[in-house]
């Protein structure tokens, strides 16, 4: 800094005003410290700055796995609206969804040095009903059913397969089958119980459930069975990719999609409009969740407050190609 204000023939105290954004800097003086800097390769110290300001901006994301199509987006969303704060963030997986790999991976954030912690929390943890998270920690939940302790935010799962089936019994199904996901999955469960809850308050008949793993394949062999089930005309898959392989197992057997049957997916992944035919499916917005992290645990950094309460973010029914009244 020394150097670069010697060049530019200002203070020590203006080239700090400069790299730091501060508006008290008139125009020519800026350029002149900007010219400055790039002549000799100057960039700033941010973990001086962080030591001196007591703030590291930074948020550490700690989740489960990337795999999933839910969480890799989430995480894209969250990233993208913690740069447009300023934030970088700092990704911890935790290997098992336990409590004690949960409370390790609070260690090494606070080893890591940042301000605030997004959880990432799809699955229910292996070890314990419910999950504790540090004292004091400024942190923002995702998926979870914790709202009564900390600050949830969450895609409003149940509304969006409550839209799915409405869709499908509007159609003029009789009732409509399931393939689910994870059984330690929180969307599954909450899309699996609103499936239900709809089919029972309709007086329909509640198929026997079919499980997946939200893999296209466990969505195929799923598939090959319900092809074979002489009064399944309707089906609504917990995600697309499981949707995908439903398709294809209907395709091998003759199953003709949507005339002999109907699918619906959930999460409208940017290749659902391309699958053949294109999918029905609930569109998930990500980046409004993503959104909502951000500033939930931006302003507990900024305010130091809690903010206890579940935020649903809602979700839309993309009427494509793969639904179809039932055949005559």
């Amino acid at each position: 800094m020394a150097d670069v204000a010697r060049l530019a023939g200002v203070s020590a105290q203006t080239v700090s005003r400069v790299s730091t954004g501060h508006p008290g800097v008139v125009g020519a003086t800026r350029e002149q410290v900007l010219a400055a800097m790039k002549q000799l390769g100057y960039r700033p110290n941010s973990a001086a700055r962080a030591l001196k300001r007591g703030e590291f901006r930074t948020i550490g994301v700690i989740l489960f796995t990337l795999a999933t199509t839910g969480n890799s987006r989430t995480v894209e969303a969250i990233a993208n609206h913690a740069a447009e704060e300023g934030y970088a963030i700092t990704l911890i997986p935790v290997a098992s969804p336990t409590q004690d790999g949960l409370l390790g991976a609070f260690t090494r954030i606070g080893e890591l040095a940042v301000d605030g912690v997004i959880v990432i929390m799809e699955v229910h943890l292996l070890d314990t009903a419910t999950v504790v998270l540090p004292p004091g920690a400024q942190v923002v939940v995702v998926d979870s059913d914790a709202g009564d302790r900390y600050t949830v935010v969450d895609t409003d799962q149940a509304d969006g397969a409550r839209q799915a089936v409405r869709h499908l019994l509007d159609l003029g199904h009789r009732t409509v089958w399931h393939l689910t996901g994870p059984a330690g999955s929180f969307a599954s469960q909450r899309r699996a119980d609103a499936w239900r809850a709809i089919l029972t308050e309709a007086g329909r008949p509640v198929p026997e459930v079919r499980h997946g793993d939200w893999s296209a394949e466990s969505g195929y062999r799923a598939g090959l069975d319900l092809a074979a089930e002489p009064g399944c005309t309707a089906v609504f898959a917990a995600n697309d990719q499981m949707a995908l392989g439903l398709l294809r197992a209907f395709h091998e057997r003759g199953r003709r999609v949507p005339d002999e049957i109907s699918v619906v997916g959930f999460d409208d992944i940017p290749d659902a409009a391309s699958f053949i035919p294109p999918l029905t499916t609930v569109h998930q917005d990500f980046t409004e969740v993503g959104r909502l992290c951000v500033q939930a645990v931006l302003r507990q950094i900024r305010h130091e407050i809690t903010e206890p309460g579940t935020s649903l973010v809602p979700t839309r029914l993309v009427v494509r190609a793969s639904t179809a009244a039932p055949p005559a």
